[in-house]
């Protein structure tokens, strides 16, 4: 059973999952995502502490009033996370938007990260890239008009109907974004983060000499594979795997998933010192 604690960052009440109590590993959700997104995606192992933090707006944390929402803030909360867990090495991970937080994690606290994890990487080095637009579109359309109005806007859009077509697990998680009790208020977190970058650079990742696993998966217009693929060419030595969509198959996917985590970590790290073996 996770241990639940409550972070308090200026005005935001944060909730933090801590399980097990073996190498740490901090992995945080996507965008929209939570506690219950990271525990099926990652593996469980008595040789595993894993440390999550839902970021504001997120699952039982609070929005805060700090504006605007960036990765850099929600990076900076997990830091304090990691700071009151009393960790001061770890293994950084995440899916998607927990993967660009990881990534700026270790360029930016490189005494701090030992390895990294990089799940259905959505961001490579620039702000607002082009496979953040479908976010930022139904962003917009919840501001414009509300989240009943915009959904029925966003279903007639050509940007609907190209997902059905090539990517439809993101059409899925998309229209969740109009179906959320709170949509009005998310809204500006999905803008707010689809604008944004995770202010590292390709030097900055070049610099980086950590064990690194970047994961991948074709038929996924919101996490392209070239940009796992550009990621685990621009850090040195870094492994890469591409496994099912979830698109096609939904359990295939997380069980792969957890598989090339746990045997990464095992390959990569004495378990017990965080010291690469």
């Amino acid at each position: 059973m996770a241990r639940l604690a409550t972070l308090l960052r200026h005005d935001a009440a944060l909730q933090i999952s801590d399980d097990g109590d073996g190498l740490p590993i901090v992995f945080q959700h996507g965008l929209g995502g939570g506690e219950a997104q990271v525990a099926q995606a990652f593996p469980v192992d008595a040789a595993f502490r894993r440390i999550t933090l839902e970021c504001r707006g997120h699952g039982a944390s609070g929005l805060g009033s700090s504006r605007p929402f960036s990765l850099g803030m929600f990076a900076d909360d997990v830091l304090a996370a990691t700071d009151r867990a009393g960790l001061d090495r770890f293994v950084a991970g995440g899916i998607s938007m927990g993967a660009a937080i990881a990534l700026r994690l270790a360029c930016r606290q490189p005494d701090r990260v030992a390895g990294l994890l990089l799940v259905r990487p959505a961001w490579m080095f620039e702000s607002a890239p082009d496979n953040m637009r479908p976010i930022a579109e139904v962003a917009d359309l919840i501001l414009d008009h509300g989240p009943g109005k915009a959904r029925a806007i966003f279903e007639q859009s050509e940007t609907a109907a190209r997902l059905r077509r090539e990517a439809p697990d993101n059409l899925a998680s998309l229209f969740g974004y109009f179906d959320r009790p709170d949509a009005a208020a998310f809204a500006q977190i999905l803008a707010d983060i689809a604008a944004d970058g995770p202010g590292v650079s390709k030097s900055d990742a070049a610099a980086l000499g950590i064990p690194t696993l970047v994961i991948g998966n074709a038929m996924d217009a919101v996490h392209p594979l070239t940009i796992a693929h550009t990621l685990a060419a621009a850090i040195p030595g870094a492994a890469f795997a591409e496994i099912t969509p979830k698109a096609l198959d939904s359990d295939g996917h997380f069980a792969e998933l957890r598989v090339e985590i746990a045997t990464f970590l095992h390959a990569n790290f004495n378990i017990r010192s965080l010291v690469p073996s």
